[in-house]
């Protein structure tokens, strides 16, 4: 099956999650804690070691297995995690929707990797989920992921209050949707 791997940039890899991501997502979890928590809810330590990345990945996996999320990383050329794509909540019958949430390590920011890769996970709905829409949401005040969010096509369809608890506590988001086809739903 094609899982849309593919280059994005010379050395930076799109490629499906696997198990033995773990370790990596870890150290990259761990490097780029500070510069994500805004984004990011409130993490127990475990999240941040080898063991809570692979229970982590365990039952994503297990969520892609069933068709109700697929995970993808960026891997540079040494096969580092350096950010993460992911389609969950994906549902199929009439509303073939797929919610996507993602994040760039620092240190790789700014170079179209998130735009580039928010297009390679869309075609992937499109092409190999068979979803119609794809959609995301950001805290209010995060410009850049918006941007990314706009160069990938998606449009801003409202705001949600008290949408997620990030950093410790309710924040509002702007809510974004990509409509991917106007086809009707098949099999």
């Amino acid at each position: 099956m094609d899982d849309h791997s593919r280059l994005l940039a010379p050395e930076v890899a799109f490629r499906p999650a696997e198990l033995a991501d773990a370790p990596s997502f870890a150290a990259a979890l761990t490097r780029n804690r500070a510069s994500m928590r805004r984004w990011e809810p409130v993490r127990p330590e475990t999240f941040y070691s080898v063991e809570g990345q692979a229970a982590r990945l365990t039952a994503l996996l297990a969520d892609r297995d069933a068709g109700r999320a697929m995970p993808w990383v960026l891997a540079d050329a040494r096969g580092r995690v350096i950010g993460a794509f992911t389609l969950s909540a994906i549902e199929r019958g009439p509303f073939r929707n797929g919610r996507l949430g993602y994040w760039v390590d620092a240190d790789h920011a700014g170079r179209g990797l998130a735009t580039a890769a928010v297009g390679a996970v869309c075609d992937a709905a499109r092409d190999l989920l068979g979803l119609h829409r794809v959609e995301a949401a950001t805290v209010t005040d995060n410009a850049a992921s918006q941007r990314v969010l706009a160069k990938a096509g998606f449009e801003r369809t409202g705001t949600a209050p008290g949408y997620l608890h990030i950093n410790g506590r309710w924040r509002d988001h702007h809510l974004f949707q990509r409509l991917l086809h106007d086809d009707p739903p098949t099999g």
